[in-house]
């Protein structure tokens, strides 16, 4: 009973959020604040539909949330186009690197002298917050490889970079909490290990393995005359599923690897085209059923005047970001409308406090602190402050630490706080976003 349950509540979150969705696209709300509004309608707290023990759930709930993360952060990874050279992505170095760790210093300091913390609590819940979701932020980032806005650029690689430059941060508050030892005998093992080699490691493994198969399947495609006719879904899964095993296998971060494993797939495209500016997916689309459909019928676009190279990548491309934008979409709706079912019975009045500073004080300040020169102006700068969206990897890095050792009186703590910040950053950022781009856009014309 209790899965048909689950299955009929998710089945009719979907079909509420299909049949409003010409309406919400109209109002200053995101799907995820509708879904969270929906959790809590039937959660325990209103209507009692469903309930869920976060402690009973921790081990599956990490894993699903882990996979939610994964396969937004290689979509992520498929939009972004420019060239690794580009000063643009100085942006998305300098959020993802210097403000995420201001921003986790931020709030450890907030938490250590507001609310009398230790500082490895301190710490692990600012690293926990620290970074901005790659999941829930779809609307301010990148729509597709040609939006180069700095804006929209910076905080889509920020949001690819962070969940995974956030996890020494993570293990370091854990260590903190766990080690007997002083700190001198350990802290040098702890940079060595989580800093100087899984961040590289990490990003180097994802990014050659998503650029070398990325030319290798090219190459047998245009090779073979297959290019309509291969399953790109399978390319999707095992490219995400083998950048996170062999980062994880050499100590590197699997979610950098898969994050570059979608941009080293990208630059496969683009070196496929020739450098061409267009995009391939934007010359060369899979019309719906085309592994089924006679070659000639199965894309859409001029295929006669075009290069096989082009053609071939188009089609991976448009099939690849299909298919991960759906599980991404379906993960968002799953997960945010389960913080819903748990908020009233996690909810923490000091999360208002936390999050006023978080969102309108310690994030707009790292920002504006950094030397971004002519790369942002001021209005981009406030902007990008504002949309520090947290969400889906502040949950996996909770559930990630009350599976490893934390005590139950901190545990509650992590997370009534986590939830309650990520809730109210649904709300807040889902509010404001829709009309804070609106006016953003009618000020800079070429947006996307």
């Amino acid at each position: 009973m209790g899965f048909i349950v689950w299955m009929a509540v998710l089945g009719a979150v979907l079909l509420t959020l299909a049949l409003t969705a010409s309406y919400l696209r109209w109002m200053p709300v995101t799907t995820s604040a509708v879904c969270l509004g929906l959790g809590i309608l039937i959660g325990p707290a209103a209507l009692g539909f469903l309930q869920l023990d976060v402690k009973d759930a921790s081990v599956w709930m990490e894993h699903l949330t882990e996979v939610a993360v994964l396969f937004s952060l290689f979509v992520c990874g498929l939009k972004l186009r420019l060239p690794l050279a580009d000063r643009r992505w100085r942006v998305a170095f300098g959020l993802a690197g210097p403000v995420m760790v201001l921003t986790i210093i931020g709030v450890c300091l907030l938490l250590h002298f507001a609310l009398n913390l230790g500082w490895g609590s301190s710490l692990l819940i600012g690293a926990i917050l620290a970074p901005t979701d790659p999941v829930l932020a779809s609307l301010v980032q990148v729509n597709h490889a040609k939006d180069y806005d700095p804006v929209r650029f910076g905080l889509s690689g920020e949001a690819g970079l962070n969940d995974g430059v956030a996890f020494p941060f993570v293990i370091l508050g854990l260590l903190m909490l766990q080690q007997d030892a002083s700190l001198n005998e350990w802290i040098g093992d702890w940079g060595l290990r989580s800093l100087l080699w899984a961040v590289p490691a990490g990003l180097l493994t994802g990014y050659w393995m998503g650029r070398g198969i990325g030319k290798a399947t090219l190459s047998m495609r245009i090779k073979n005359e297959d290019s309509t006719l291969s399953p790109n879904d399978y390319l999707t899964l095992a490219l995400i599923a083998l950048a996170y095993v062999v980062a994880e296998a050499i100590g590197g971060y699997g979610f950098l690897s898969v994050f570059a494993a979608g941009l080293g797939l990208r630059q496969a495209e683009v070196q496929s085209s020739g450098g061409n500016h267009t995009p391939a997916e934007h010359l060369v689309q899979p019309v719906v059923g085309h592994l089924e459909a006679e070659p000639a019928d199965a894309v859409h676009g001029d295929v006669e005047n075009l290069p096989d190279p082009q053609v071939a990548a188009g089609i991976m491309m448009g099939d690849m970001l299909a298919f991960g934008g759906l599980v991404e979409r379906a993960m968002e709706v799953f997960l945010v409308t389960l913080l819903g079912v748990i908020l009233v019975a996690h909810w923490d009045w000091r999360a208002l406090g936390i999050a006023a500073v978080l969102f309108l004080l310690i994030r707009p300040l790292s920002v504006l602190l950094m030397p971004w020169g002519s790369l942002l102006s001021v209005p981009q700068r406030l902007l990008i402050g504002w949309f520090g969206i947290r969400g889906i990897g502040s949950f996996f890095y909770l559930f990630y630490a009350l599976n490893h050792g934390l005590g139950p009186s901190l545990a509650g703590v992590c997370t009534n706080i986590t939830l309650s910040v990520v809730a109210l950053s649904i709300l807040l950022h889902g509010i404001s976003t829709q009309p804070m781009l609106a006016w953003y856009e009618r000020r800079t014309p070429s947006v996307g």
